[in-house]
């Protein structure tokens, strides 16, 4: 009976631990860590997230890595490669990373923030902008495929 009701507590204290930040599920929550990112801002939201990739664009030296195949969407996060994770990623696995991730699950530890993208016309910015959740790479070792 005493092993039953010591049981019962540690069980019960587990479950009333919560993390900081999402992180180590399945699947990060996307939309969630959108919200959390918007309530946050500008401060970042750090952690380790899992999401997929399902598209990808290499703009001046840099590879986004896109959750929705428009970067647009609101429901999309964008990790972005630094152009030194660029090189020793192309120089360990022989790919670009832009072609590697493709379709693939992925695994981030970083700090996911709010970004303004502004909009240009004819070159010149806009007063329109939108807001985009980033996660920043600048190390190979922030960044893993699970399948």
């Amino acid at each position: 009976m005493k092993y039953l009701i010591l049981l019962s507590i540690l069980v019960l204290s587990a479950c009333t631990t919560t993390p900081e930040v999402t992180s180590n599920l399945a699947s990060t929550d996307v939309m969630k860590l959108i919200e959390k990112t918007a309530a946050n801002a500008p401060n970042a939201i750090k952690g380790t997230f899992q999401v997929s990739i399902k598209a990808s664009e290499a703009i001046r030296r840099v590879v986004y890595l896109n959750t929705e195949l428009d970067y647009r969407d609101r429901r999309s996060i964008t990790i972005e490669l630094h152009p030194k994770t660029i090189a020793v990623f192309t120089k360990k696995y022989g790919l670009q990373p832009d072609e590697y991730f493709i379709n693939k699950n992925i695994e981030i530890t970083g700090e996911a923030e709010q970004v303004k993208i502004w909009f240009f016309s004819n070159g010149k910015r806009t007063n329109k902008y939108y807001f985009q959740t980033h996660i920043k790479v600048k190390s190979i070792n922030q960044i893993k495929v699970l399948s």
